[in-house]
């Protein structure tokens, strides 16, 4: 380039220095570029001189900067450092503004070249962005810079670019859930990917290959990352994982099993066949049309017909005196067969009888209200609720006989009608009601029944029992589910064999909408279809917060089909419904006159409504590594949940090290966290690579993942380092918070897995009789007989419900043949751990009816 001088007027190159002063960044220029600006001489003639370094060619002296490259928005991955890059013509000077601010003259790379077509001076000039100088200003506003370009003419600024840090969360928002689903139903599963910049790109992976819905049409991804199945095919059987990544990282959910199965459907019927020698013909078809696969259900209806018919091998007309002797043979054996039928009922008639004058024996009645197998004292009030004379009686064990003594024979099943046939083999004796059969045999046998092939085939979650009107207990130990049957809810003369399980979650589908959360255990109880002449009580835990104006409450229960029904809305009951229910703060009791599965169901009204969560810590009760694990578990505060986690943990040799906390989580769509804090450093560190641990809020609330946690792994420096102290937060974002103080010796930590923490139920699973409940039977119907009558001054049922605080269910009691006995269920359900006898009389002593428990019973009058 070459220098001109050129003469100006004084006002005008006062002009252009006020203009030049104005432009320019900065008061000084960068040594290392030739000054494009110009320099100022004064000659005597009073002619003012200004000389141009690098200047422009004339020809283009009156262009501004254009540019050529403009600098992008680009994403700081980790630690490294971008570069922003800026090119333009014709410009003499080229200077970056960062969030308002010049960057400083010393960080520019500049680089001047000539463009050959034009000559004009083209300049690029590049500066790196750290992330340090970004999260100056994290959160407050997007960091962005451009840059500014001068010519002799003019100057111009390029477009903004942003800087930002990218970052890729690893818990995704919402994950997908397997399902089980029809032949040609459609399947929606939801992913919600993990917040990221910039925004994660979302793909689906079936069987860890990458689904391309242009390849196959019967998929299709929305435009919200959910993978839609628009006819399900046996073919699209598999584990479907959704996969987010962007230019971070890439993360993958867990993998949701998806299973579509196929119900059976019958053929059609063959032809008749031909008619036989025993004039009937038969057609058949079979379960074929499609074949019952992976789970679906077998044909409903026969698979073999017959009908009447008539041909040449079976003649309708007899003749001869050969074929009358037949017909009287024939007669004279069918009545010798009617009389041996009637014996056989007189005899049956008879041992029933004798059965029922056994179960009434006074030495089970007149035991006084003391429990089964204690000696009873004498508190105060005792002598209101005491059958005299026997009051030393401590064993009250029936021992008889629960059937008929002669031989039966044929297979347990569960037939449409209300009873079940009897079991093989004869007689059963019960003793407390323990049967002596093996469980796993029992339930073996219910399982290859088409109801039951959900059933759980291991017998640590279930109990059964065999039970006639005398009633029963059945209880599932330390899972706080328990199933009363009164005294005469199974007819006279029936005995029925029922049995109470909790559900594994794998072993039923239950749907569940919207904001609905499961906050029960799945319980089945029966055969269903037996008859009930009142109402039993099922008692089972719900981990709500007992808040009903924050809560619509259905009892769901299973069809035969299948299907899951709404059953009752809790606090809309009607008296007159088959299904009525009691909410406690902590369980829900259930009185039903129909067997069968049944769920607890909420659905929140507002954001305020809660969840309580039980919090646990365990962590291996023998460490011989440097590394250290604590596992949290957050789940449902419900008995059977916590069964299934110390049963767990117990395999995996893990010990509770502190004492477990309930949290309350809220329906407000946030997440919750894990954080540890406050550990030596000197002697421990942390594998976590980020501040906490996140559970996604939908898999807390569904309540379908039962035994949520996350694992904090610790790495000791030292293996002679044995003590750990620290805390370990866990809270809900804008929610509530526990936390733990940590302090244990994990070389000499010996407490056993539940000790001081839990309380065992060693009640027995199943009780028949008398031994099931609190209040002796004969005492229990003189309490009935005195307070099912109306009572002008009130002293009646009415009064003993308010007593015991159950005056909400008035209307319930009222339409029942004896609102007492209902009453006196309820009770017998509610304390039969914790059962005070000496309260229940000091009650009735209140309502005025002491008289009533004061009676004499002999031997010959029972």
């Amino acid at each position: 380039m070459r220098d001109v001088t050129s003469s100006w007027k004084l006002s005008e190159l006062q002009r252009l220095f006020v203009t030049f002063w104005t432009s320019v960044p900065y008061l000084y220029l960068p040594t290392s570029i030739p000054l494009p600006f110009f320099s100022f001489s004064f000659v005597p003639d009073s002619q003012h001189v200004a000389t141009v370094t690098n200047p422009l060619p004339a020809a283009f002296s009156d262009l501004l900067p254009h540019f050529l490259v403009e600098p992008d928005d680009v994403y700081i991955v980790k630690n490294k450092p971008v570069t922003l890059t800026c090119r333009s013509t014709p410009a003499t000077q080229i200077y970056f503004k960062c969030n308002g601010e010049w960057v400083h003259q010393d960080d520019h790379l500049i680089e001047r070249t000539v463009d050959p077509a034009t000559g004009l001076p083209v300049m690029q000039v590049m500066i790196d962005i750290s992330r340090q100088q970004v999260e100056k200003i994290f959160g407050l506003e997007d960091y962005w810079c451009q840059c500014v370009a001068w010519s002799t003419t003019g100057t111009q600024k390029s477009q903004k670019a942003y800087v930002r840090i990218a970052y890729l969360r690893k818990n995704f928002e919402e994950e997908p859930l397997g399902k089980e689903v029809a032949l040609d139903q459609e399947v929606l599963l939801r992913c919600h990917p993990p917040e990221g910049v910039p925004t994660a790109e979302v793909e689906w992976l079936k069987n860890e290959e990458v689904i391309d819905p242009s390849a196959d049409p019967n998929y299709h991804v929305t435009a919200d990352h959910n993978l839609i199945i628009k006819q399900a095919r046996l073919a699209d059987t598999g584990n479907y994982t959704c996969v987010a990544k962007n230019i971070v990282a890439r993360r993958r959910s867990s993998s949701a099993s998806v299973t579509v199965y196929v119900d059976g459907g019958w053929s059609e019927w063959s032809k008749w066949s031909a008619c036989g020698a025993d004039c009937t013909a038969w057609r058949s078809r079979e379960c074929t049309q499609p074949v019952p696969g992976t789970g679906g259900k077998d044909c409903q209806g026969l698979d073999l017909q017959s009908q009447n018919c008539t041909s040449e091998l079976c003649p309708q007309t007899a003749s001869g005196p050969e074929d009358v002797a037949l017909y009287v043979g024939i007669v004279a054996v069918a009545l010798c067969l009617l009389l041996l039928l009637i014996v056989v009922v007189l005899v049956y008639r008879r041992k029933k009888e004798g059965l029922d004058a056994d179960v009434a024996d006074s030495s089970i009645l007149t035991t006084g209200f003391q429990p089964v197998g204690i000696k009873p004292t004498k508190p105060e009030n005792s002598h209101l609720l005491t059958i005299q004379p026997d009051l030393t009686t401590t064993t009250s064990s029936y021992q008889g006989s629960l059937r008929s003594r002669h031989e039966i024979t044929g297979k347990f099943s569960v037939t449409n009608g209300p009873l079940l046939d009897p079991l093989p083999n004869g007689s059963h004796t019960l003793h407390n009601g323990k049967l002596p059969s093996d469980p796993a045999e029992f339930m073996n046998r219910l399982s290859a029944q088409s109801y039951f092939k959900t059933l759980p085939r291991d017998t640590a979650n279930t109990s059964y029992g065999t039970f006639n009107f005398l009633g029963g207990r059945l209880t599932i130990p330390n899972t706080g589910v328990s199933l009363l049957i009164p005294p005469e809810a199974i007819p006279r003369g029936k005995i029925y064999e029922i049995y109470l399980t909790v559900q594994r979650k794998e072993d039923v589908r239950l749907p569940l909408a919207g904001c609905q959360t499961l906050l029960s255990p799945v319980v089945s109880c029966g055969p269903p279809g037996v008859m009930l002449t009142r109402p039993v009580i099922l008692s089972m835990d719900h981990c709500s917060d007992a808040s009903p104006e924050n809560w619509t409450m259905r009892l769901k229960k299973q069809s035969y089909e299948g299907t899951w029904e709404d059953v009752l809305q809790v606090g809309e009951e009607l008296p007159s419904d088959p299904y009525y229910c009691q909410l406690e703060a902590e369980t829900c009791r259930i009185f039903t006159e129909q067997l069968g599965r049944f769920a607890l169901v909420g659905e929140s009204l507002s954001m305020v409504a809660a969840k309580r969560l039980k919090l646990l810590l365990f962590a291996p009760a023998y460490c011989t590594t440097l590394e250290y694990s604590i596992r949290v578990y957050c789940m449902d505060d419900t008995q059977d949940v916590l069964k299934e986690v110390m049963q767990m943990e117990k395999q995996l040799g893990g010990r509770l090290i502190d004492e477990p906390q309930v949290l309350l989580f809220k329906d407000s769509y946030h997440n919750l966290r894990l954080s540890i804090h406050d550990m030596p450093r000197a002697h421990w560190r942390s594998k976590l690579l980020a501040a906490y641990q996140e559970i996604p809020f939908y898999h807390i609330w569904s309540g379908s993942q039962r035994s949520l946690h996350c694992t904090f792994t610790l790495e000791r420096l030292s293996l002679s380092t044995c003590e750990l102290t620290c805390q370990l937060c866990v809270w809900q974002v804008e929610g509530e918070g526990q936390s733990f103080s940590i302090d244990i010796n994990i070389a000499k930590d010996s407490r056993p897995l539940d000790s001081d923490f839990l309380v065992l139920d060693n009640s027995a699973p199943a009780l028949a009789g008398p031994s099931a409940f609190q209040i002796p039977y004969l005492i229990r119907q003189k309490i009935c007989s005195s307070l099912d009558a109306p009572c002008p001054h009130g002293a009646d049922w009415r009064l003993l419900a308010q007593r015991l605080k159950l005056e909400r269910h008035l209307n319930f009691f009222a339409c029942k043949a004896s609102p007492t006995s209902v009453i006196l269920d309820l009770w017998e359900a509610q304390h039969f751990h914790s059962g005070n006898l000496n309260q229940l009389a000091a009650v009735m002593a209140e309502i005025g009816k002491q008289e009533a428990m004061i009676f004499l019973v002999t031997d010959g009058e029972c």
